[in-house]
């Protein structure tokens, strides 16, 4: 679940099977603050609404109930006719319109439905909406980034301690000693990106949680998968560790220059 400004009003937005859902109580406020609901409901008493939102399950939704459907749209229109999103789900088996009760509840619609309803309350809003529903789309895309990179520098660094237990650790080595050559081994990469070994980072930033590397940029990530890789290479080689260390800052020096130099350039287009 998430929340997002729209003109001063908070919209919640949530996941449903894999997609976004919004709330249109929190958009019907702006129209009527004390009793959004009543909005919703007389959004759905409409016969192009209910045009509108049978078109969209019979398109997504295999086990929507036609017959239901029909019936509703008969009587559509007349003065008599009520619709409630819980009538509409219940009735048709409806997958677009979702209710939830208690504080957190409310009336959810797919981002689809959604905007056609913010669009009825407020052609203004519904721009706005869009506006900031992408908005968030695009900070997703770059927190899924982001997280990719992450596990990629989590699986080269199974592939550098691999290549640290065939050709740096004796087998009379205790389990104890093990670690130890782990951790220096660990630190040849942190000194050569970030200047620093592991124990100098938390010494030095004893309020933060976590270790060096989940603070990095996206480009340091980049930049440390590299490295794994390559520090592998120099291991499997037999270069000596101040060898390999000297190695892996030139080349975190270039390739930091050459990822800077490609977010400066795209930054001026």
């Amino acid at each position: 679940m998430v929340k997002i400004s729209v003109k001063d009003t908070t919209v919640t937005v949530v996941q449903v099977n894999n997609a976004d859902y919004i709330c249109i109580t929190d958009i019907a406020r702006i129209k009527n603050p004390l009793e959004p609901k009543d909005v919703v409901k007389n959004w759905l008493r409409s016969k192009n609404t209910l045009l509108f939102l049978g078109l969209w399950e019979k398109l997504n939704n295999p086990e929507f109930k036609g017959v239901e459907f029909d019936s509703f749209m008969m009587e559509a229109g007349t003065n008599a006719f009520t619709m409630s999103p819980s009538r509409w789900i219940e009735q048709t088996n409806a997958i677009g319109i979702i209710s939830r009760s208690g504080s957190k509840g409310g009336t959810f619609a797919h981002k689809d439905i959604a905007f056609e309803f913010s669009s009825w309350v407020s052609t203004e809003f519904k721009l706005y909406l869009l506006k900031e529903f992408q908005r968030l789309k695009e900070q997703e895309q770059l927190q899924l980034g982001w997280s990719a990179k992450r596990e990629l520098a989590k699986i080269n660094y199974r592939i550098h301690t691999d290549a640290i237990q065939q050709n740096l650790i004796p087998i009379e080595l205790t389990q104890q000693q093990i670690s130890i050559v782990y951790a220096n081994e660990a630190d040849v990469l942190n000194v050569a990106l970030f200047g620093l070994t592991a124990k100098q980072w938390r010494d030095s930033n004893p309020n933060f949680k976590g270790n060096i590397r989940d603070y990095a940029t996206i480009n340091e990530l980049i930049c440390l998968s590299n490295m794994e890789n390559l520090n592998a290479v120099f291991i499997n080689e037999g270069q000596s560790q101040k060898e390999r260390l000297l190695k892996l800052n030139r080349i975190a020096i270039q390739q930091m220059k050459v990822l800077q130099d490609v977010e400066n350039r795209k930054m001026l287009k």
